[in-house]
């Protein structure tokens, strides 16, 4: 097996209504991409905490994120698509403010790439299992904190 080298993402789990925030890549096949949240790499000195926060902004263009609270950290091995693991640190947000129930959000890749179109909606937190790429890997942590919540 070859070395893969280790890399630091995040993962954000948006809530608001027992609802979580999902896109697809709206130029790409479903079925090459499936449903995603917004996730992407910590940029060397930053905080995962803000990693978290700029990736979620960017992928949906949406004001108001907030962290509610870290739900802890996965690792992933992203082989046969790239040949790295992922050291995933995982935050549920909550976004304040008017949100529409679906939208097209363009991620701009800071001018390095053409910008990625995606399509946002929300998805009942219980259907989180369809999920691409083990970005569902702690849902059941954060239902835990959102019912401890409502205790």
């Amino acid at each position: 097996m070859l070395p893969r080298a280790l890399v630091e993402k995040v993962v954000c789990y948006v809530v608001r209504d027992d609802r979580l925030l999902v896109f697809r890549h709206a130029d790409l096949p479903y079925e090459e991409t499936g449903l995603q949240v917004p996730a992407g790499t910590v940029r060397p000195g930053e905080a995962p905490v803000v990693a978290a926060l700029r990736e979620a902004g960017e992928e949906t263009g949406l004001v108001g994120l907030r962290v509610v609270r870290p739900l802890g950290v996965t690792i992933y091995d992203a082989a046969p698509m790239r040949p790295e693991r992922h050291r995933r640190h995982v935050f549920h947000l909550a976004v304040d403010g008017p949100v529409p129930q679906r939208w097209t959000s363009w991620e701009r890749h800071d001018g390095h790439a053409p910008p990625t179109r995606f399509t946002c909606f929300w998805i009942p937190l219980a259907a989180g299992h369809v999920l691409s790429g083990g970005q569902g890997a702690l849902l059941g942590r954060l239902a835990d904190a959102l019912a401890d919540q409502e205790r």
